[in-house]
């Protein structure tokens, strides 16, 4: 469907819309795919910067006769938001809450907004939208009207199409309008007015009257029918609401420009009951009963085998731990005016179904934290099952079938007799079981011929069985591409014919988001995998243990979820949030990789590791590693960039910034030689400027100030006793880079305090590294070679399993992470990795039991390294700041922005800051004056320091070190903090007329020599 004048296409968008236009690989790889098995490369994606340009837009492709796709999100998971045409992503600029009126309880709203920034701007209006599915801190508003959103909430407040009013749309021949309810007085004038819509909705009366019969016979009396096309919207006791009646088309009849939606108000109260049930189908067995006691805002459900998956990743323990006893669980929750309200309705509830509230497979919480708690293990569902442990992969394609609530049990009883019967072992049921919704994921076999026909044959005879229970293929996510083959199973040919006629109604040309739904593309094909895709399996530098030591699987983890698109909460991903670009996100990143993997013959990405579009995609890349513990499916993105980086630049010249920051260990060692010159010559004027434009380093950074005494060199000159490594009190202390070249008072704290509670100290006295700064810049060999020589000084403390206390977080998280997976083979790699602790998990875990720290009292901002919020976790520093009497406020707004190199690099300082004021900033600058602001990592101080908040954050080591010294200053108190003071202006201007005269002075002297000669 590709059309003839392709360079035309692109030239005309690019003079006539007002936004993005994108016909680069990048781009049309990073939009590929979306959360399904499904893969089409685009066209070309659109980027509008308003509605009007998004109508522009599909105008222009009208005139060439292209493929018009609408994108939100992209989160869907049966295809429908993946197709071989020009994708209008929404969801950067049209994003505007235009109106609110919160007396008719309504709003207008533009495509892009994401569900939970809409509920966030409402929120002062105590209101918000209803439905609300699993990926609200992401989908697009758009999204969910074309797909017909619901998620849990459903329960209480239906679907996305029960609370639409009315619907601006465009078709692709240019017809625009509002719609809604429709009377017939309003339909006459309407149709007598003659023109394009006219001819729309005489079509619309005609299939309305001419299908009345099969409509109301045809389509299941459920709750969740989310599958084919709304034409009971259309009937008489509807209102014939054609806004209703284009929800959840999927963009394959209309694009919608604007919405005015209905909107109801946030429950002041809540509680949760949760019952536990001897398995899954019993619990389903009980949903009519349940039903029949009460009217819950949700009723939702999750068994035994995805409460294993947990367990064994590790993953969601506090949630698990608050389940009652059982091996499935249904979660019943009550909204209401009052607590008492809600709370009588769980215990009226418990006392109709015979069971109380203190039994062993009961629990109940009128307490929202504790509710969030037992609801997170429901929610991370999909994450959860798409990659278990075993490491086997599961897929959607049967993962939200719908059926009567009072048929459940049954209807659970025989898809899993034919899960037995395909040999798909054991997959998690679980999902909306009030409104008899399920969710799975299935090991499909979708890399080879035999498992994709077994894939067909699977949804062809669940969808046959589903249709006997009087249910529905889908009911949540849509048809797409997975079920519109198999729409006629449920709904018959005639009712498939009237979903043809109103698709030719709407689009004759067939050009709205072609192949999905009406004249669907096969179920088996366009398939992400398929036995066709041959990817390349390229030799790494990691070895990607948790992937079976494969590089092609670690990019699959990825399975396009999209948390990584969230605009607020948790770590990932700074560099979209900063964008709100699909490529500076996790999934864009992962799609590309993927590309570049050369599986399929139409693969955006030719050139393997030389990408340059891979690479700029990774180059906003702050290798943060949040997205290795944000991600639902792990996916480690710091890592695959240092290989890529490591492969790109093989043979070749690297930007400078990698040998500048890359060897900062070495530079930082050649400083002890004259730091004092050495600081002055980084900020002397002009020689700076200089000095930064060779070494790639953006010139609005300042350069870090080398300490006049290293903290290794301090340590040598301090009259102490080398402890025995085998004493149980002996602890190694890591003498990082930058807490012994820059900060080397953390070092002397940590020192001090660790003595204070018993420990004896030891600290490495050469040159030794942990290779971070290698890795992060990709030059992994050397990486290797630098933690091959620390290994042999470590040795002696490794054979006797003396643990190591680190400092800087993301130096430690290479020895706990990193490390291991570069040198797998290597056994003191694996002692260091078991042995290595935070300085917090050390006096928290370790220390004498009669220690206590100093009783500080204060107040605290804190900032957790991103490192250590994926790889160590910060629950042992919660801990010792509670024993410290700190009231600590721990920040969950993602990274500094900084991280490391990347925010030194030129080019990236932008970026850089935006980061920074999403979060950490605005709350440092919030801070009371006389609390504390703490970073253990480097990064998160220097970023706080210049980000302009007025304050210096403090190390955790620094501030207990300070507490032994009794009260710290009522206002100010990191005032008190040993840092290198930047060189005098007298000295930098010195320097600088220095460096001037060199030259002048060699001249002169070659020529006195040339006098003389």
């Amino acid at each position: 469907m590709t059309p003839p004048d392709m360079s035309g296409l692109e030239s005309a968008l690019c003079a006539e819309v007002d936004g993005e236009v994108r016909f680069d690989a990048g781009s049309r790889g990073a939009y590929a795919t979306d959360g399904s098995n499904y893969r089409q490369v685009p066209l070309g994606v659109v980027v509008p910067r308003t509605v009007e340009a998004g109508a522009r837009a599909l105008s222009v492709c009208a005139r060439f006769d292209a493929p018009v796709l609408s994108r939100g999100g992209g989160t869907s998971l049966a295809g429908q938001s993946t197709n071989t045409a020009v994708v209008i992503d929404w969801s950067k600029y049209c994003t505007r809450l235009i109106s609110l009126d919160p007396e008719r309880r309504t709003c207008v709203v533009e495509p892009g907004i994401v569900l939970d920034e809409l509920n966030r701007q409402l929120a002062g209006h105590k209101l918000q939208f209803g439905p609300k599915p699993s990926t609200h801190s992401h989908c697009a508003l758009g999204g969910m009207i074309g797909n017909n959103s619901c998620g849990a909430s459903a329960q209480a407040y239906g679907k996305t199409v029960d609370n639409v009013r009315r619907l601006e749309i465009l078709t692709y021949d240019g017809q625009r309008a509002w719609v809604g309810p429709t009377p017939p007085d309003e339909r006459a004038r309407i149709i007598s007015g003659g023109g394009r819509l006219a001819e729309i909705y005489g079509g619309l009366d005609r299939i309305a009257a001419e299908y009345l019969a099969d409509i109301r016979r045809g389509y299941p009396k459920i709750p969740r029918r989310v599958s084919g096309y709304n034409l009971d919207s259309l009937l008489p006791e509807n209102g014939f609401d054609v806004a209703k009646a284009l929800v959840g088309s999927e963009g394959t009849l209309v694009t919608v420009l604007r919405a005015e939606l209905d909107l109801v108000p946030v429950p002041p109260y809540q509680s949760l009951l949760v019952l536990g049930y001897d398995d899954i189908c019993a619990a389903a067995d009980d949903v009519s009963r349940v039903l029949e006691h009460c009217s819950p805002s949700q009723l939702e459900a999750l068994d035994g085998r995805m409460a294993e998956l947990m367990r064994e990743e590790g993953a969601y323990l506090d949630s698990l731990n608050v389940l009652p006893e059982g091996d499935s669980w249904l979660m019943v929750q009550y909204s209401g005016d009052s607590q008492e309200d809600v709370d009588e309705q769980a215990h009226a509830l418990l006392r109709a179904i015979g069971r109380g509230a203190k039994d062993a497979d009961v629990a109940f919480s009128d307490d929202p934290e504790r509710e969030q708690k037992m609801l997170r293990a429901r929610e991370a569902g999909l994450g959860v099952t798409a990659r278990p442990p075993d490491d086997r992969e599961t897929w959607e394609g049967w993962e939200d079938s719908a059926v009567p609530p009072e048929r459940l049990g049954d209807y659970l009883r025989d898809l899993k007799d034919l899960f037995d019967e395909f040999g798909y072992d054991h997959p998690s049921l679980y999902g909306h079981f009030g409104q008899g919704c399920v969710h799975t994921r299935i090991p499909f076999g979708l890399r080879t011929a035999e498992g994709v026909a077994d894939f067909r044959r699977f949804v062809e005879r669940a969808a046959d069985l589903v249709a006997s229970y009087g249910g529905s293929l889908s009911g949540e996510h849509g048809d797409g591409q997975s079920r519109g083959e198999l729409l006629t199973r449920m709904f018959g040919e005639r009712l498939v014919t009237a979903f043809g006629e109103l698709k030719a109604l709407f689009d004759p040309t067939n050009r709205m988001n072609p192949g999905k739904v009406v004249h669907p593309h096969p179920v088996d094909g366009q398939l992400r995998l398929g036995p066709s895709w041959r990817p390349a399996t390229p030799a790494t530098h990691f070895d990607f243990p948790e992937d079976a030591h494969s590089f092609d699987r670690a990019v699959m983890r990825c399975v396009g979820i999209g948390n990584c698109r969230s605009h607020s909460g948790g770590v990932m991903c700074p560099s979209y949030r900063a964008t709100r670009e699909e490529e500076h996100s996790t999934r864009g990143r992962a799609r590309l990789l993927f590309e570049m993997l050369g599986g399929h013959a139409d693969s955006a990405i030719k050139d393997g590791w030389r990408s340059t579009a891979v690479r700029d995609a990774l180059d906003l890349c702050l290798a943060c590693k949040g997205c290795k513990s944000d991600c639902p499916t792990g996916v480690d993105m710091a890592t695959l960039k240092a290989e890529f980086m490591a492969h790109h630049y093989e043979g070749r010249i690297r930007p400078m910034a990698h040998y500048s920051m890359g060897y900062l260990p070495v530079w930082a060692r050649l400083s002890r030689i004259a730091p004092a010159l050495a600081n002055s010559a980084l900020h002397a004027p002009g020689l700076a400027r200089l000095g930064k434009r060779l070494a790639g380093i953006d010139e609005a950074r300042s350069a870090p100030v080398f300490a006049e005494e290293s903290f290794v060199q301090w340590w040598r000159t301090r009259d102490h006793e080398k402890p025995d490594p085998a004493d149980p009190r002996t602890v190694v202390l890591w003498p990082d880079t930058f807490s012994t070249y820059f900060h080397p008072s953390i070092a002397r704290s940590a020192v001090r305090v660790l003595e204070d509670a018993g420990f004896r100290v030891a600290v490495p006295t050469e040159p030794v590294c942990c290779g971070l700064t290698w890795i992060s810049t990709g030059q992994l060999p050397v990486a290797k070679k630098v933690l091959s020589h620390t290994l042999g000084v470590l040795r002696p403390y490794l054979e006797a399993g003396t643990p190591v206390i680190g400092l800087e977080p993301s130096c430690t998280a290479v020895f706990r992470a990193d490390a291991p997976e570069l040198m797998p083979a290597d056994q003191d790699v694996q002692r260091l990795a078991g042995q290595v602790r935070t300085f917090a998990e050390q006096l928290v875990h370790h220390a004498p039991d009669d220690w206590r720290p100093p009783q500080l009292a204060r107040q605290a901002t804190v900032q957790t390294h991103c490192h250590q919020h994926a790889i160590m976790k910060f629950d042992a520093d919660r801990e010792l700041m509670r024993r410290a009497h700190l009231d600590a406020e721990v920040l969950d707004e993602g990274c500094c922005g900084l991280a490391g190199n990347f925010g030194f690099e030129r080019g990236h300082h932008e970026v850089s800051l935006a980061v920074a004021e999403q979060g950490v900033l605005p709350a440092v600058r919030a801070a009371a004056p006389d609390s504390l602001v703490l970073a253990d990592g480097f990064s998160c101080r220097t970023q706080i320091e210049e980000g302009g908040t007025g304050r210096r954050a403090l190390h955790l080591a620094e501030v207990l070190a300070l507490g032994l010294d009794g009260n710290l200053p009522s206002d100010h108190p990191e005032r008190l903090a040993d840092r290198p003071p930047e060189p005098s202006r007298t000295a930098r201007w010195a320097t600088t007329a220095a460096a001037a005269a060199l030259p002048a002075g060699v001249a002169l002297g070659l020529r006195l020599v040339r006098r003389r000669s």
